[in-house]
Order: C-alpha cells, then structure tokens, then sequence
C-alpha cells in the first residue's frame, strides 16, 4: 500500500511540475518587477541630484537585453524611422550624402544619388549648403542638418546653396521616399561571368535577383557570381525567394527553432525555379551574416554552387519583432535556423570573436558532421566554411588611416572643385598621385606602419616595467630603421592607395555604380574567386 501510495504521489508531483515550474517563474518575474519599480521609485524621491528617469530606464533595458545576445534590441518610438531604414532600405529626403568638417561652417554635398530629388533639381558634389529652410547651417552638427532635410515624401525643404561653379541660390526640393539599392550592382566581368552584387536582404529583392538573372542571361550569362561579401542578412523570406530561384520547387531552404518544438517552422521553395543548370559562384567574408548563411548554406548543401572565399560571420539566430506600449518595438530572438543538411551556423560562443567579426578556430570536436546533398562533408559550430578559402587582400594601417580618416574623401572634394569632367569610367586612371601626397602630407592622421605601431607598444610596456634605460641603445636603433616620413611612406604606399582615390572620385561625376565598378577593377579575390573549379559530383 505505502508503494502505490508513492508511486501516486510521483505521477501527479510530475504532472503538476509544469503548472510548479511556470507559477515558480511567474512569481520570480514579479517579485524582480516590484523590486525594479520601488528602485526606480526611491531614486526619484531620494537620490541627491537631479535624475533623468528615461535615460536610467533606457540604460537598464540595454543592459538586460545585452545580457541575453548582440541581437536583441528594444526600438523606441523615435528611433523607428531609422529602423525601418534598416529594414526596407528606404527614407524620406532628398536623396544625398553630406560632409560638414567644420560644425561651424557649411554642408557640402558629398554624394547626391542618381535619379534623387537632389541631383534632378542640380544639386552637385562641392555645392555648399548655407541654410536649410532659412536655418543656418552654421553651428548644426553633420547629423542635425541631415535631420532638417530628411522628412516626409511630398514635402518640401528650401535649400540655400552656394554653387560649386556660380553663385548662392534657394533651391526648393520636393523630398521623396528614397530607396538605396539592395541589389548594388549587375553587370558582366567577361563575356561569360554575369555578376551580382547584393548589399542587404529587404523587401522585394528576391524579385530583383530574378530581373538581373534574366538581364544577365540575355547578355549571354554561362555563370553567376553572387556576392554576399559583407552582407549582414535581413529578411529570411527573401533569402528563400533568391534559393528558390536555383533550386527544385518544394525544396527545404532553412528550419527555424525556438524554445517551443511546436513552434518549429520549415520554410520551403514555393516557385519554379529559373535555372537548375547555371553554374553559381556565392562570394562569402566575416562580414556575410544571417541571410547571407541561410542562401549560402542552403546553395553548399545542395551541391546548386561553389562558395569561395572566407567563413561567414555565424550567425543563426531569427529575431522577430514584437509591439510594445508607446509605440516601441522589441526585436527578439525567438528561434535558431539551420540548413537544409541539418547545420546550425551559429557561432558557439558570438560573444567572443577575431577583430574582424570572425568566428575564429574552432575544433573539429567541438562541431558536428553533415553532409550535402551528393555526399559531401560539411560542418556546423560557426558560419558557412567555403569549398575554397580565398583571402581578401590585406590593407596597410597607412590606407586603413587615409580612408576611414576621411582623407582620401576630402581629396576627392578638392579633385571635383578643381576638375569639370573626368573620362568614362572605363578609361579614368588616376595619374595625380604626386597631388595628393602633397595634400595628404598637410593632413593629420596616423601614418605609423603597423611595425612602428607595435613597436611605440613595446616602448610603453618597457617603460612601465623600468627597462627603457637598459635597452636604450637598442631601441634607439630600431626607432630609426622604423622612422619614415609621411610623403615617403605615402609614395611607397602608391599602389594600394589608388584605387580608393579613383573610387571616390568616379562616383562624384557618375554616382555610385561607377564606384563598384573601379573596386571590381582591383579586387583580387574576385578575380582569385574566378580561377576556382566548380563543385563536382
């Protein structure tokens, strides 16, 4: 009797676990909420200075969302326009980008966008905007002036500006929704490589995939190179609607996750495809994330394309957004994906990573074996491991210094004021460079070598521990064979500096196209890219 008497005490201890186990947490989610609240609430009465209540919430949101992974972000309603942006890729203004070096000077218009309110209405690169609406540009921050000229579609903003060649006039512009391209550019390398160029995975651009297929194709397209370098993913239904244009209808493109298995959700090819035969090239980086690994993975497993190039970011993780009070958002991870052979590609630990946003190593008995479609080996634990590892071409610290520096920028504005016109695309060659070595040399940025760099390390870490006296004469030595000049480091540099010079100078007088164009001229692991043998089987 006392055994049936414990076996049924047993049964209904588990059954009635769930009910123990979600009251349990119901209760520990209130007791923090009430403990939250009386915080807030003491400190607003108490604490000794004046207390900005919004930034404190704002704080402890961030903080606890950080706590759970780099994805999970809370969107209040003033940041919602820019949020959309991230996702459609789209805006209210006129259609340009903007430079102001001086927050007490003038906006110079850096980049207007082809076919933009801004350049239909002759807005060029080298105009300066004195007034926006008749508010002075002067003491406007770069962002606050973008703010005054972004705006809702159909309105208009009276832009006062100095002509690059020719006087100060009001300009009123009629601002449009402004759509940046997803697809950046379509194109033929040769007369048999058809090359796409995919910067983001927003609404409609599976759409656009299939239109520059068929552009390609009647161009005499024999195979296509997709690239998905630095592309950061976006919407999973688009990444399906570009596999399913490769692959048989009712294929299997990714399985979603979550906590719940009820809620796990197959998403399957709905079309008919567009060609089952073409050879495809997908071009994959450290930056290549999210969507960028479902196409990818799903194309590898497949055995549908060769993935060349360095392995993908690892990010497997499906954010959805959620409504909350006030007009805010939540954007969520609510599940894991993995591709059609079984791989989740997220990373085993996101948090800790290379410098350039890689998954780093990872042993193989830490990862688990796949295989494709027709029996090749394929492996999870941390992106999408390409069929051939083609690296990019590794940059100096002086051109990484001149770039992001604004350097080589601020040359191009000076290049437009002084040049009318520059030949087609295709026939420019930046011969200037002496040019810019000149200006270049009048500039700060730091021009250390990476050497140099490490070594002003050492002498700071000898320093701290009293050893710079010791070994002074040594140093010295080294100090010296380091030491170069500005212009002379520049001039050895020619080669690598160019063609971000000619980049930025092409698209100030044939927009941004022409800019992708002149990097396809130089990019090596491109070209490396082409040289690798398609998968076989």
């Amino acid at each position: 009797m006392r055994k049936k008497i414990c076996v049924v005490a047993a049964a209904l201890f588990l059954a009635a676990s769930p009910f123990v186990s979600a009251q349990s947490k119901n209760f520990t989610l209130a007791k923090w909420v009430e403990v939250y609240n009386s915080i807030l609430k003491e400190l607003n009465r108490s604490y000794v200075d004046s207390l900005e209540v919004g930034r404190i919430q704002r704080t402890a949101i961030d903080a606890m969302l950080s706590s759970l992974d780099p994805y999970t972000q809370y969107v209040p309603e003033e940041e919602q326009e820019n949020f959309q942006m991230m996702l459609t890729n789209t805006y209210g203004g006129i259609g340009a980008i903007i430079y102001k070096p001086d927050v007490n000077g003038n906006v110079i218009i850096n980049e207007p966008y082809e076919g933009s309110p801004a350049a239909r209405n002759g807005i060029r690169c080298g105009d300066e905007v004195e007034a926006i609406d008749g508010v002075s540009t002067h003491g406007l921050t770069s962002q606050e002036s973008s703010d005054r000229m972004r705006g809702k579609p159909g309105t208009t903003v009276v832009l006062t500006v100095k002509k690059l060649r020719g006087q100060t006039v009001d300009i009123p512009v009629v601002r449009e929704r402004i759509s940046l391209p997803s697809v950046e550019y379509v194109g033929m390398l040769n007369e048999n490589d058809g090359y796409i160029l995919l910067e983001k995975f927003t609404e409609g651009v599976g759409q656009d995939i299939r239109e520059a297929y068929h552009k390609l194709k009647d161009q005499g397209m024999k195979r296509l190179v997709l690239d998905l370098r630095g592309n950061g993913g976006g919407l999973m239904h688009e990444a399906v609607n570009i596999v399913s244009l490769f692959v048989p209808r009712g294929s299997v493109v990714v399985t979603s996750k979550g906590r719940d298995a009820a809620e796990e959700r197959v998403y399957k090819t709905t079309t008919d495809p567009v060609d089952q035969e073409i050879p495809i090239v997908v071009l994959v980086d450290s930056g290549s994330a999210s969507a960028s690994e479902i196409v990818s993975g799903a194309l590898q497993d497949y055995d549908r394309a060769t993935i060349v190039g360095t392995r993908t970011y690892g990010k497997g993780l499906v954010q959805s957004i959620r409504p909350l009070p006030y007009d805010g958002q939540l954007k969520v991870t609510t599940a894991k994906y993995y591709t059609p052979s079984g791989r989740c590609v997220q990373a085993i630990d996101y948090s800790h990573r290379n410098e350039d946003g890689s998954v780093g190593f990872i042993p193989d008995s830490l990862t688990h074996e796949f295989t494709t479609a027709h029996g090749r080996k394929v492996r999870d634990g941390g992106g999408i491991t390409p069929d051939f590892e083609v690296k990019a071409h590794r940059y100096s610290r002086l051109t990484y210094s001149l770039v992001l520096g604004g350097i080589v920028e601020q040359y191009a504005l000076k290049y437009v004021q002084e040049h009318e016109s520059i030949p087609a695309v295709e026939d420019f060659h930046f011969d200037e460079y002496e040019d810019f070595v000149a200006f270049a040399s009048t500039k700060e940025f730091d021009y250390r070598s990476s050497a140099r760099a490490l070594f002003d390390q050492m002498k700071k870490t000898l320093e701290e521990d009293g050893l710079t006296e010791a070994v002074s004469s040594e140093l010295s030595a080294l100090q010296k064979s380091l030491d170069m000049d500005k212009p002379t480091f520049l001039r050895l540099k020619k080669d690598e500096v160019i063609p971000f010079i000619e980049e930025e100078i092409v698209v100030r007088y044939y927009f941004q196209e022409a800019g992708i164009r002149i990097r396809i001229r130089y990019d090596s692991q491109l070209a490396d890219a082409l040289k690798q043998p398609a998968i076989s089987w």
